[in-house]
C-alpha cells in the first residue's frame, strides 16, 4: 500500500495532498479506487486535473497483464541450460543447472558436494569458455586444485590458464562479507568481471550454510532476517543477469531423528532444486564403509519443478579428474551410444 506524496506525479502539490487526506483518502488505492467526480467536488479541484494523477498513478503503480506466449517466449530468449560435465548429473537434472534458477547440493561430510562445484565450474570455464563466480566460505578451494583438475582435460597450458582467468574466487567466512560481495555483484560487479572473458554464467556459494547456520537460534534473532536478505539478492541476481546459481547446505538429525538438509523450511523454498549426496548405499549395506579413494556417490532429487522426486542416479566424482585419454574415449563411446 503506497501512501500519497507531494512530488508523486505532476499536479499532485501540497495544497491538493492536504485535500485529499481531509477527504480520507491517504494513499494510491484510496485514490484509484474512489469516485473522481466526487472527490473533485469535495476537495475543490478540478475534475480534468484529478483524472490525470489518477491516470498517472495507475501507469506507475498497476501491474499490467501479460499474456503466457510472450512470458513464454521471454523464457526462451532468457534461459539457458549449463552442462555440468557428468552425464549422469545432467540426465538428473534435464540435461543440467538451468539459468534463472537455484539449483542446492546437499549432503553431509565427504558426500561430494564441493567437488561437484568445483568439476562444474571448470567444466563451465574450459569447455563452455564461459566465466564462473565462486563464492568459498569453507577454504577448500585452491588454484592448485583447480589447475589440477584442468591439467586432465586439456594438456595445453595456454588453455589452462584462460580457463583459470574465468574462474572468479571470493574467499569469505562470515554473512555479511557474504551480503556484501553479493550487492556489489549486483550493482556492476558481474560487467566487470566480463571484461576480458566471457559473460558470466553460473555463481556457485560452497557452501551458504556455512556462513547462515551459526546466525540461527534462540540467541540471534537477525539470523532469519539475513537469511531472507541472501536469498533474495541471490534470487535477484540469477533472474536479472541470467545466471545459474548453485549453493551447497549440510545435513541436520531432526527432533524426531529424520536426517534433512539444514537452514530449516523457510530456507527450502529457495532453491527450485534440490539434489541430496550421499555414498552408495550399497557400502552401507553390506557393513563396509567406502574407501576414501571411491569416487562413487549417489545424487536423488528431493525438490525439483521438471522431474519427479526421488529419482536416484550414481555418478562418479572422479569424472572430472579424468585423464585426457579417458575423456576422449568416453566421449566416443558416447556418440557410439
Amino acid at each position: 500500500m503506497v501512501v500519497l506524496r507531494e512530488g508523486m506525479c505532476p499536479g499532485l502539490d501540497e495544497d491538493l495532498l492536504r485535500e485529499l487526506r481531509a477527504a480520507n483518502i491517504k494513499t494510491v488505492e484510496d485514490l484509484v479506487s474512489s469516485d473522481i467526480e466526487e472527490v473533485a467536488q469535495k476537495c475543490c479541484v478540478s475534475y480534468k486535473a484529478l483524472f490525470a494523477i489518477r491516470r498517472v498513478l495507475l501507469a506507475q503503480h498497476t501491474a499490467f497483464p501479460v499474456s503466457g506466449a510472450d512470458l513464454y517466449e521471454e523464457l526462451l530468449n532468457s534461459t539457458a541450460i549449463l552442462s555440468t560435465g557428468n552425464p549422469s548429473l545432467d540426465k538428473l537434472l534435464d540435461s543440467g543447472v538451468y539459468t534463472g534458477e537455484i539449483t542446492e547440493f546437499c549432503g553431509g561430510p565427504g558426500s561430494g558436494k564441493s567437488q561437484v562445484c568445483f568439476g562444474v565450474s571448470v567444466h563451465i570455464s574450459l569447455h563452455l569458455k564461459q566465466s564462473v563466480i565462486f563464492i568459498d566460505t569453507s577454504g577448500g578451494l585452491t588454484a592448485a586444485r583447480l589447475l589440477q583438475m584442468l591439467k586432465t582435460e586439456t594438456r595445453n597450458a595456454e588453455e589452462q590458464m584462460e580457463a583459470l582467468q574465468r574462474i572468479h574466487i571470493f574467499r569469505l567466512f562470515d554473512i555479511y562479507d557474504l551480503l556484501d560481495v553479493l550487492y556489489h555483484l549486483r550493482s556492476g560487479g558481474l560487467q566487470q568481471v566480463c571484461v576480458g572473458g566471457g559473460s558470466v554464467k553460473a555463481l556457485i556459494v560452497d557452501s551458504v550454510s556455512a556462513v547462515i547456520a551459526p546466525l540461527l537460534g534462540r540467541k540471534h534473532n537477525e539470523g532469519m532476517s539475513l537469511m531472507i536478505q541472501v536469498a533474495t539478492i541471490l534470487k535477484t541476481i540469477t533472474k536479472d543477469f541470467n545466471v545459474a546459481a548453485l549453493v551447497t547446505n549440510y545435513m541436520i538429525r531432526s527432533v524426531s531423528g529424520e536426517v534433512q538438509p539444514g537452514l530449516g523450511a523457510s530456507w527450502s523454498h529457495v532453491p527450485r532444486t534440490r539434489i541430496l549426496l550421499k555414498r552408495p548405499e550399497e557400502a552401507h549395506q553390506s557393513g563396509l564403509q567406502p574407501s576414501l579413494g571411491s569416487g562413487l556417490r549417489s545424487a536423488t532429487i528431493i525438490k525439483s519443478s521438471r522431474q519427479p522426486c526421488h529419482i536416484r542416479a550414481e555418478f562418479d566424482l572422479k569424472w572430472w579428474s579424468r585423464s585426457e585419454e579417458t575423456s576422449r574415449k568416453r566421449k566416443l563411446d558416447q556418440m557410439d551410444s
